[in-house]
């Protein structure tokens, strides 16, 4: 074949391949989820770290503190052992996390049960109790707070709003262990309307769910109002209103979604409080999730299952709070509008 032949079949410049460019709101969206990505990775890591330095930061020997200030020398080596102090403190890292990448959370002293299988067995409760607890938070508190706002917004109902201000204060400032006491002495002890004891079933999740949810219900509805009061303020808002636009249009078109992107950002911080107002709550109602597990792990020394326990906490509170930047970065144009080119 001859070379003019050859150049004869070449396509001609215009349809040579051109590499394929991204579009404005891809890239966006590429630079938010790798910034995010990147400070999952590095929470992550100070959660590993933390967690691992939990058996070197006790006081005294964690050894000691496992066999008692009454064992032999001999048996307190044997621990140290078991429990790779001897070991540089590097080697005793590598060590920890080889073993987390191959599924292995340790074994507990007190009981000789793998932490993973304690975990399967507890965690599922204390999920039930979360998510029990969440249902309430996010109903009770968007509905009340932007029903509060509207009637301040509109200059009624000033001995609600009053009433809504002092006591959401006064509920947002309670502890979880006071909350579930006084729902036991009324609910369980005087009116005999619900079980004094949690667990399986919704009706033992009533109580252990309320007193979880009613500090966080409180602060979101108060941040709901305000909210609601900022957007009723707006001038296309108040032009609506003008036009006598029916309000179902109003709240559920334009209120309502720019609360929630609003506060949104809040609504991730109060999940990770909810897991903490789970350990609380579990113990006041003797539920057998992780938060009675971590409070005998501790007491008993029992350092895998604490290092366990910890760690997932840890996890599921950074995965929360990146499923709730993605769903931000979905919801709201301003987030991504925001990254730089």
């Amino acid at each position: 074949m001859t070379t003019d032949a050859l150049s004869s079949q070449a396509p001609p410049p215009s349809a040579a391949v051109r590499p394929v460019r991204m579009s404005g709101a891809a890239a966006k969206w590429l630079r938010y989820l790798r910034r995010r990505l990147i400070g999952v990775v590095a929470v992550l890591v100070s959660v590993l770290v933390l967690t691992f330095m939990i058996v070197h930061w006790v006081p005294g020997d964690p050894a000691r503190n496992i066999v008692g200030i009454t064992a032999d020398p001999a048996a307190v080596q044997q621990v140290r052992e078991e429990l790779g102090l001897t070991q540089p403190l590097w080697e005793q890292f590598g060590h920890y996390v080889t073993n987390l990448f191959h599924g292995n959370l340790g074994t507990s002293f007190v009981d000789q049960q793998p932490v993973t299988d304690m975990l399967a067995q507890r965690l599922p409760l204390t999920a039930q109790l979360a998510v029990y607890a969440l249902v309430i938070v996010m109903i009770v508190g968007f509905a009340l707070g932007i029903a509060i706002g509207v009637l301040q917004r509109n200059q009624r109902g000033r001995g609600a709003t009053a009433t809504f201000t002092g006591g959401s204060s006064l509920v947002g400032a309670m502890p979880e262990y006071i909350t579930g006491t006084l729902l036991i002495y009324v609910f369980a002890l005087t009116l005999h309307l619900l079980p004094v004891q949690g667990g399986q079933g919704l009706k033992s999740m009533i109580m252990p769910a309320i007193s979880v949810a009613l500090a966080p219900t409180a602060v979101l509805a108060r941040l709901v109002r305000n909210e609601t009061v900022s957007v009723l303020s707006q001038e296309y808002l108040m032009t609506a209103t003008s036009k006598r636009l029916p309000w179902p249009r109003l709240l559920f078109r334009h209120v309502v979604p720019n609360v929630v992107t609003s506060t949104l950002t809040l609504g991730g911080l109060l999940l990770v409080a909810l897991l903490g107002g789970t350990v609380i709550t579990e113990n006041v109602f003797n539920i057998a999730g992780l938060g009675t597990e971590i409070v005998q792990a501790i007491l008993q020394s029992d350092y895998p299952a604490v290092q366990g326990i910890i760690l997932v906490l840890g996890v599921i509170a950074v995965l929360v709070n990146l499923a709730v930047d993605i769903a931000l970065g979905l919801l709201d144009p301003r987030v991504l509008a925001r990254e730089q080119s």
